[in-house]
């Protein structure tokens, strides 16, 4: 039996379609409501791009303040310089504003918490998505994700309270050392990577899988050759973005690094980070004086950096979209 709905033209149903959707409303105020909706959506993404903005020009301005103010230091004995002393008399050999140091150990605790963090997280997103998928969304991936509520405080408590011993009777030292505040971040950034890592996973075809196992590989040849590859872009991604999560994390590594202005001589050595002398010495500086200018030189640095990682995220991004579009 053919319906009446059938019998009409086809462009007499879009136009009804269109004027009873889109262009007449039986409330009062539609339009007015519309306007305003949009108005207001595009004044909150306005907001937002101009907070950015003048936040990146303000942590710009004074940031370079240093290398142009009236008692400007050199950015090459500040980038390439051990020396810190900022409160040095001259009579002294100073002040000296040498960041090395911190550059190096923040570089160091990020890179070696990764190095910790992401076999695991990869490991866990495998058993999550492909091996164990059931009991890992309803249990293992709930609590991973409440990691991601706990404050840093707690970390760094909790490093400090049996990290440190732990190392320091089994390690020797003191405990306060570049190894705790990698095993503090690596813990911290665990639940990011394993997340994204999950995600790209589970959203691969479900035909790459059936295709690997009608040719005869196993599961393992098939997470290995087929899936991996194939989700490679995003996975790497969340690496990243554990990484940017760990460079900008400062109480908790403050806590247990030791915060010793040296260049780490290995894993048992206390190390300080941009983010802890930040911490530590912001407060204790006079505003407008050349050790307060190059505190704000390091979070100029530290923006940089956090830039070059979302660079590089971008960039992984659009190789990602230019995979999928050559696989179309």
């Amino acid at each position: 039996m053919v319906s009446k709905t059938e019998n009409l033209p086809k462009t007499f149903c879009i136009k009804a379609c269109d004027h009873v959707i889109n262009r007449s409303s039986p409330k009062p105020g539609y339009f007015f409501r519309e306007t305003l909706g949009r108005y207001y959506t595009t004044l909150c993404g306005s907001v937002i791009i101009l907070l950015t903005v003048v936040m990146v020009a303000f942590v710009a301005i004074k940031g370079l303040t240093a290398f142009i103010g009236s008692h400007p230091i050199s950015p090459l004995q500040f980038l390439f310089s051990t020396h810190w002393q900022p409160d040095a008399s001259a009579s002294e050999g100073g002040p000296e504003f040498g960041a090395l140091a911190f550059i190096i150990g923040s570089l160091s605790v990020s890179g070696l918490a990764v190095l910790f963090s992401a076999p695991l997280a990869i490991a866990a997103a495998v058993l999550i998505a492909i091996i164990a998928p059931q009991s890992g969304e309803n249990f293992i991936r709930p609590v991973l994700e409440l990691f991601t509520g706990i404050p840093s405080v707690v970390y760094g408590w909790v490093g400090l309270s049996l990290l440190v011993p732990f190392i320091r009777n089994c390690f020797g030292g003191l405990g306060f050392s570049l190894l705790a505040g990698s095993l503090v971040l690596a813990l911290m950034i665990l639940p990011t990577i394993t997340t994204l890592a999950t995600d790209a996973l589970q959203a691969l075809p479900i035909s790459y899988t059936e295709g690997s196992y009608a040719l005869g590989a196993t599961r393992w040849q098939t997470i290995y050759r087929i899936l991996f590859p194939a989700a490679r872009s995003r996975i790497l991604i969340g690496i990243t973005l554990g990484i940017t999560r760990a460079f900008g994390e400062a109480l908790a590594v403050q806590m247990v690094i030791g915060n010793s202005v040296r260049i780490p001589g290995s894993f048992l050595s206390p190390i300080s980070t941009l983010t802890s002398i930040i911490t530590m010495d912001m407060g204790n500086t006079v505003t407008g004086s050349d050790w307060n200018n190059t505190m704000w030189s390091m979070a100029l640095l530290l923006l940089l950096i956090t830039f070059g990682f979302i660079v590089i995220i971008k960039i992984l991004g659009s190789q990602r979209t230019e995979k999928r579009g050559s696989n179309a």
